[in-house]
């Protein structure tokens, strides 16, 4: 199931309902409030991620990550470049998967 299409839909539907691990769920909790109101994220916040087992530097890159797709969904917004197809996003998934970020 992890990696599956199906489940990024479930997440994305209702994160609590869908078969995402606890674990995982803290984590996607505490990015949708960096995400929709991140001044008032406190420390507090990273109680139940550390709980669920998540160290420092994965909670810091989980917000750069945030960071950086705010940046480039603005980015793209004002700059008009088009939006890539379901497909596209689909054959980026795929390829992030099987190779990760880093390209050599």
């Amino acid at each position: 199931m992890l990696g599956s299409e199906e489940l990024v839909w479930d997440v994305l539907r209702d994160l609590e309902t869908s078969n995402l691990d606890e674990k995982h769920k803290a984590m996607f909790r505490f990015v949708r409030k960096v995400n929709e109101d991140s001044p008032r994220t406190t420390p507090g916040d990273i109680e139940p991620l550390h709980a669920a087992g998540w160290d420092d530097e994965a909670i810091y890159f989980a917000i750069t990550v945030c960071a950086l797709f705010n940046f480039y969904n603005r980015w793209i917004d004002a700059s008009g470049v088009h939006a890539l197809s379901d497909e596209a996003h689909r054959a980026g998934g795929k390829r992030t998967a099987m190779h990760g970020y880093v390209r050599s």
